[in-house]
């Protein structure tokens, strides 16, 4: 890296910042937030951007208004000092779920955030595990889209998976539940569920053999853990074994804490550091994905392929 980069972190996640910046051996350029009486925000970069490569980490997470309100300031700022690009390093995007007009009348929250950075100035987002990959269309500047299964399937190498099947809560993530089942050798199955609120699910069937087998329930992304707890009650019906939780973005909002810790029949629940791991869960494995961040923030700015680092060639580990 050179002198020519510069990064900025919002205050959702500075650790992962700090991370991010030590292994590319770069500063974590200061900024200063300051709320005024009214409860208005202002932002000051206090490092040098003009004609600059500038990153922005910030993921979009609870509190999820003030951290994209930041954010948004963050890349105004960087473009109103004449920055050359500006970068946002978007480790979770909590609106990528608003992905579709499943009501009359609702609004489309990932497209209009996307359209929000884009006019604040940002010229290019990495992010990772987005809800659904039609969200990556909602961007009118370019997207690298990483993947956190190489990560979280490296947990799991050289165990005994030989009785072990992987379980999506729903066919939406069956996808990448194939995907994180051919990268440790194992089958897949799925739940058949009906969302009948935002943390009111049912499932009354599994799609797969998970009789008697040791299950490792993959999802993208756990917030109250609702879905996670429904699954789990459906798959011990058939005398499941052990049972694995593992998803990329760990937000453990509302009663998730509860939830979790009142679980004997839960072996751990692995998750990234895409948003601060800071809950007091029980058997809670938090696995960095800030190399994998800094890794393609250097090949950006050297012009070098991001794609390759979540190949299949990768991801299956081949």
């Amino acid at each position: 890296m050179t002198n020519d980069v510069v990064v900025f972190s919002g205050q959702a996640h500075p650790e992962f910042a700090r991370e991010m910046c030590d292994l590319l051996d770069v500063d974590l350029s200061p900024a200063r937030v300051q709320r005024f009486s009214n409860d208005c925000l202002q932002v000051q970069l206090r490092a040098n951007c003009r004609q600059r490569d500038v990153y922005i980490v910030q993921p979009v997470a609870p509190p999820t208004q003030e951290n994209l309100m930041e954010l948004l300031m963050m890349v105004d700022a960087a473009r109103g000092a004449s920055a050359s690009q500006v970068n946002v390093v978007m480790p979770h995007y909590a609106y990528a779920r608003s992905d579709k007009k499943d009501a009359p009348r609702i609004s489309l929250g990932g497209r209009l955030v996307a359209d929000l950075l884009a006019t604040a100035g940002a010229t290019r987002v990495l992010t990772m595990t987005l809800h659904a990959e039609q969200v990556h269309g909602f961007f009118s500047m370019p997207v690298d889209h990483l993947t956190a299964l190489p990560v979280l399937a490296e947990h799991f190498r050289g165990r005994d998976l030989s009785n072990t099947v992987v379980v999506s809560p729903d066919f939406g993530n069956a996808k990448a539940a194939n995907r994180f089942a051919r990268a440790l050798g194992v089958e897949v199955a799925a739940g058949s569920k009906r969302r009948l609120a935002d943390d009111t699910v049912v499932i009354d069937a599994i799609v797969g053999d998970v009789q008697g087998k040791d299950c490792i329930v993959l999802d993208d992304e756990i917030a109250t853990g609702g879905s996670t707890m429904t699954l789990i009650d459906c798959i011990r019906r058939y005398d499941a074994q052990g049972v694995s939780v593992v998803c990329t973005h760990g937000l453990f909002t509302g009663n998730a804490v509860q939830t979790f810790n009142a679980r004997d029949d839960i072996d751990e629940i692995v998750t990234t550091n895409t948003v601060p791991q800071d809950k007091p869960i029980d058997r809670l494995v938090s696995l960095s994905v800030a190399p994998l961040f800094a890794e393609a923030v250097r090949r950006i700015h050297l012009g070098e392929s991001v794609s390759t680092l979540f190949s299949e060639e990768n991801t299956y580990g081949a």
